[in-house]
């Protein structure tokens, strides 16, 4: 028994065991107990229930004995958590009962499962929080590892000015559902990894998602020198040799961490090039059992899954010569190779041959490579041709499983309410199947309208709050108090913008011709208002400027509180936004966007997209079910492809948008609007779910990995 348990009431004490396990943050069963145990308490610690245990009054405790609802919620919630761990008769265990018994390792440097973990910063680590959540409902045998960062991502502050500043607060390990990792034989797991002259060690944390485990390597121990025990302090912090040693401890350390706690996997994904040096352990194990380097090379290639989520060349890793002699000497040394051996394993063709190229290393290494949208697998088949000469661009051996989002977690309470009372009970097991979404036609306009203001209310009173604590708490001036979005109003039609502000994310754009913009937001009889999120890394000054500007424009008195930027981007913030507003917007400069799945997440809640054509939206898009920015005729040079976009996202605001959502009825229910909000999400929720996704993943990339000649290898291993 954990010692939150023993402070817990005997008739409650499982609570502890439901709190440790993130299947609450997705399951309505979970949250209801929760939300029920002390409302204001949830609302105060963020839907965390392990502050909540942690801090709820023993009065209160004493008074939910006596409450018959709370207790039947309880004991619903504690039943349907047991059926779902025991259940045999998932997807998987339906569907390749002959795999049963294998296992695949997912590797990432970060997971966004949920606020009160905080392992992520943007949309990779959504993604990849996703992916274990769908698997774990499908039942997939997934194992993760990632890292615990003692710091995690930064709090994003912004000053009077409109400055970023990026806060960095220890994490409350103690607070949080994780445990300390075991090895089968009880004893608690660690493992070394070499780095340079020193040995690492790292301690192994677990968090339970569902039926899947991620573990997470903490270097955070007694046992190291002060300047490692920060290497896993910062998720994407430090400089080029800081990043060497994380991808070296994710990499080697994680492959050490899952044999230490009893894994030895049949298939293994590396999401990113982060990770990608678990190949070069694995090689590593084999010519230690006396493989040629070329034959374990091969074997490892067997059954390695990788996936590359940027067409920007700046998001690829690349090391020089020099820092891999310092740090990875001793791996070639250990085997008796030599650096050429190992730098080849990495080498780009159209780079020095003193770099060493992650994508790459990972890229040949690995069995199945996929992009994350059909349009990333032609550009990612362009930018890694050169890896394949003697073949053409549409020979390359690149595919694509287009990102989708774990529907139960991005879902608003009240559409699942509306979904469940006019498609099935069950439609969230059955949200990727296309035939059931056809029924949306079936919802009757006003009650998917006032579902939809509903949340955009919900999203305001959510914002004005935040505004409203930032003046109280002295951390707010009057004028940032307004421009955080206490001005906005819940009758305008509302846009959202929030993501990653990189440059050619283009955050800036609507802003090209500042009075027709006025013109649209301030038009007294359909007035418009956009509300801005999101963060830029610490060390990338154009981004921070982005968010300067956009400040300047939402503290503008001649602008009218029409523009709000809400600060601290994170999960929490991202749900009342992809289900508030009215219509996603998102303009990255083509073709630089891999997938994005925010757009995915408001489609499925009903709000229609409004973007250029990349990305998921490419082939999303179908002309009834959102707005696309159109193409040029041909390829136009930067400035004069931000002017054709810049026109065009104007021209279809005043065009098409405004005028559609304005246009109302007899009844005062806009019904042209609500019939691109269904199409929406007919179109979006099926094809663009986690669930379709891991099926996809599963059938093109994992089960055809598992032969038993794979298998074999890796058991010689265990």
């Amino acid at each position: 028994m954990d010692n939150l348990s023993r402070t817990l009431p005997a008739e409650f004490r499982n609570l502890s065991e439901l709190a440790r396990n993130l299947w609450w943050s997705w399951s309505p069963e979970g949250r209801s107990v929760f939300s029920h145990f002390d409302p204001t308490l949830w609302r105060l610690t963020h839907h965390d229930p392990m502050r909540q245990l942690q801090e709820i009054d023993p009065s209160r405790l004493e008074m939910l004995r006596q409450d018959m609802v709370f207790i039947r919620k309880y004991q619903a919630a504690m039943n349907a958590f047991h059926e779902y761990m025991a259940a045999s008769d998932h997807w998987f265990g339906t569907q390749y009962p002959h795999l049963n018994g294998g296992t695949i390792a997912y590797f990432s440097a970060e997971f966004g499962l949920h606020r009160s973990v905080p392992l992520y910063s943007g949309g990779l680590g959504i993604l990849a929080g996703d992916h274990l959540k769908e698997a774990s409902d499908l039942g997939i045998p997934l194992v993760a590892v990632g890292f615990m960062y003692n710091q995690a991502y930064f709090r994003q502050v912004i000053d009077a000015e409109g400055w970023q500043e990026a806060v960095y607060d220890s994490v409350d390990q103690m607070a949080m559902p994780i445990d300390l990792a075991r090895t089968p034989a009880g004893e608690l797991a660690k493992i070394q990894v070499r780095i340079g002259r020193r040995l690492v060690t790292c301690i192994i944390w677990q968090v339970r998602v569902g039926r899947v485990s991620l573990y997470l390597l903490d270097t955070n121990s007694p046992e190291n020198a002060p300047e490692d025990r920060h290497l896993t302090a910062r998720l994407y912090g430090g400089d080029h040799q800081t990043r060497l040693c994380q991808e070296l401890l994710l990499g080697i350390g994680g492959v050490r961490a899952l044999r230490a706690v009893g894994y030895h996997p049949h298939v293994w994904h590396a999401n990113e090039g982060h990770p990608a040096f678990l190949l070069v352990e694995r090689i590593g194990e084999l010519v230690k059992q006396g493989m040629a380097l070329d034959e374990a090379a091969n074997q490892v290639r067997l059954n390695t899954v990788f996936t590359t989520h940027t067409p920007v060349p700046a998001g690829h890793d690349v090391f020089s010569a020099d820092l891999i002699r310092e740090y990875c000497q001793w791996w070639w040394e250990d085997l008796g190779l030599t650096q050429e051996d190992f730098m080849a394993l990495g080498r780009h063709p159209e780079l020095s041959p003193n770099q060493f190229h992650m994508t790459t290393l990972a890229i040949r290494l690995a069995a199945f490579v996929n992009g994350v949208s059909r349009e990333h697998e032609h550009v990612s088949r362009k930018m890694f041709q050169v890896l394949w000469p003697e073949r053409s661009v549409n020979q390359v051996p690149i595919h694509s499983v287009t990102n989708g989002v774990h529907v139960p977690t991005w879902i608003a309470k009240e559409m699942d309410m509306l979904f469940r009372k006019y498609l099935e009970l069950d439609w969230r097991e059955r949200c990727d199947d296309q035939e059931l979404w056809k029924r949306i036609e079936g919802v009757p306009d006003e009650e998917l309208w006032e579902t939809r203001q509903f949340l955009k209310r919900k999203m305001l009173i959510f914002i004005r709050q935040r505004a409203r604590i930032g003046w109280m708490d002295g951390t707010m001036d009057p004028i940032q108090v307004l421009a955080s979005g206490a001005l906005l109003e819940p009758y305008s039609l509302t846009l959202g913008f929030a993501r990653r502000y990189a440059t050619y994310k283009r955050a800036t754009l609507l802003f090209s011709d500042l009075d027709r913009l006025k013109k649209i937001l301030l038009n007294p009889w359909r007035p418009v208002q956009i509300i801005f999120a999101g963060k830029a890394h610490p060390a990338d000054q154009p981004g921070r400027e982005l968010i300067h500007q956009l400040y300047q424009f939402a503290k503008a008195h001649d602008l009218g509180g029409h523009i709000a930027f809400v600060e601290d981007y994170d999960m929490h913030v991202a749900k009342f936004l992809v289900q508030g507003v009215d219509v996603w917007l998102n303009n990255p400069r083509p073709p630089l966007e891999a997938s994005g799945t925010s757009g995915q997440k408001a489609a499925l809640n009903g709000v229609p997209n409004l973007s250029v054509l990349d990305g998921w939206w490419k082939e999303g898009y179908d002309g009834s079910n959102g707005w696309a920015v159109p193409l040029p005729d041909e390829p136009l040079d930067e400035g004069k492809q931000d002017a054709w976009d810049s026109e065009n996202l104007y021209t279809l605001l005043e065009k098409e948008i405004v005028p559609l959502y304005y246009e109302r009825g007899i009844d005062g229910i806009p019904h042209g609007w609500c019939a691109t909000a269904k199409n929406a999400i007919r179109t979006g929720a099926p094809i663009f779910s986690a669930r379709r996704m891991l099926k996809e993943y599963m059938g093109r990339a994992y089960a055809p990995l598992f032969p038993d000649a794979v298998s074999s290898v890796e058991e010689k291993l265990a």
